[in-house]
């Protein structure tokens, strides 16, 4: 049986904005049509908020905070109670301090079911205040990687994986968007679409996990690709051809 699994951010909607007003309507009607799952690094508010109420409901499940926050409509089905350890909270201030990009913009630690999100920029209360600066100056500089470098050399019990254009997603070993696996079986097709599925990526767990099972993988670089794709009928081939 054919399932869908999409990423959110970067992969159905504009990168931290709102899905668009045409490709909602295509979209909705693919969840009609087909078996839909969402898995997303974010939490379920941020989740409703860029996805739509209408196609949260929709989907057969979403699989928020990377799997560890579960949903079912309205109905919660899993949530994880893991914690930040203090010692880890400690060395990302010191991470935070020692970083030269000068913008700040409010909460760089941002706590959700079973993990967190670092940001040395940080979210609140303007989530796109110094969101483009960030971006040119981390190409530059690469300096999330090093920080995600130093977080798995000096704790090694956590899962960390870049998360959307300006974050860190860390939480418990295993963790990651490819534990949602545990809920589909090898009968299932399954076809995955995702952003990030580069090494470090916090779509490349689930995509490689996703292949080893036999099932597809879509590496798109904006939602407009899962849009082509998706107006290609790919539901209804029984081949489908990867993204490069």
């Amino acid at each position: 049986m054919k399932k869908f699994i999409f990423d959110v951010d970067g992969t159905l909607t504009p990168s931290r904005k709102k899905i668009t007003p045409e490709f909602f309507d295509e979209f909705f009607q693919f969840t009609e049509e087909n078996d839909v799952y969402l898995v997303t690094g974010s939490d379920r508010d941020k989740t409703l908020e860029q996805i739509t109420p209408e196609i949260y409901n929709n989907c057969k499940r979403v699989y928020n905070c990377s799997g560890s926050d579960v949903y079912e409509g309205d109905k919660n089905v899993y949530r994880d109670d893991w914690e930040l350890p203090e010692k880890v909270e400690r060395f990302l201030q010191d991470e935070l301090d020692f970083s030269q990009f000068p913008i700040r913009n409010g909460n760089h630690i941002e706590r959700r079911p079973g993990g967190v999100n670092f940001s040395i920029l940080g979210r609140d209360p303007d989530p796109m205040k110094g969101r483009d600066e960030y971006i040119k100056w981390n190409k530059i500089h690469s300096e999330r990687r090093f920080i995600a470098l130093r977080i798995l050399d000096m704790f090694p019990d956590l899962t960390v994986a870049l998360g959307g254009q300006t974050g860190i997603d860390i939480g418990p070993l295993g963790a990651d968007k490819s534990q949602i696996l545990r809920d589909f079986t090898a009968d299932d097709e399954i076809h995955f679409f995702g952003d990030r599925m580069e090494s470090g990526g916090n779509d490349h767990s689930l995509g490689e996990a996703v292949k080893k099972m036999g099932g597809f993988t879509y590496n798109v670089d904006s939602y407009k690709d899962t849009r082509d794709v998706i107006i290609s009928s790919v539901a209804e081939r029984d081949n489908t051809t990867k993204l490069a």
